[in-house]
């Protein structure tokens, strides 16, 4: 009895030194984390412009995305500058650049940072401009939102 058990527990070894464990896949990143469409990305463009054209130093290149816990809902957009040295500044933000199938488009080339404390609650995010006879804001449509307020200003996760 006791020779099976030698017997048994040594094919387990074996087995255990042929074993090669099975390594993680590494997935390269192939979405950004949210999509900027192209009436956003000109807006951003334009903002910027008449944003620079009062600095002399410290030229914005795009645009930081984050939350704040506030409204009536929870989490609400924050929307900012981002400059030059923004990378060496924050650098667990997230960084994206605004590409479209033509580099024509306004905005093209643009760059999107989102806050770490934000990424998970934007990610599949959509932003976009709105300009008609009632309003002119972006908005988000957030796949990840499980409810907003009636004002749109805020929601939850």
């Amino acid at each position: 009895m006791n020779n099976s058990l030698i017997s048994n527990f040594s094919s387990v070894a074996t087995v255990q030194e042929n074993y090669e464990p099975i390594k993680p896949k590494k997935t390269n990143r192939s979405r950004d984390p949210i999509t900027v469409t192209p009436a956003a990305a000109s807006r951003i463009l334009y903002l910027i412009s008449q944003h620079n054209q009062t600095r002399n130093e410290d030229m914005a290149i795009g645009i930081r995305l984050g939350t704040k816990k506030r409204g009536c809902n929870g989490l609400s957009y924050t929307l900012d500058y981002a400059y030059e040295n923004h990378s060496q500044k924050h650098k667990r933000d997230e960084a994206m650049e605004i590409q479209f199938d033509d580099s024509n488009i306004p905005g093209h080339g643009l760059k999107v940072f989102i806050e770490p404390m934000a990424l998970m609650n934007v990610i599949g995010t959509k932003m976009d401009f709105i300009d008609d006879e009632m309003s002119s804001e972006f908005t988000f449509t957030n796949p990840n939102s499980k409810g907003e307020c009636g004002c749109g200003e805020s929601f939850n996760v």
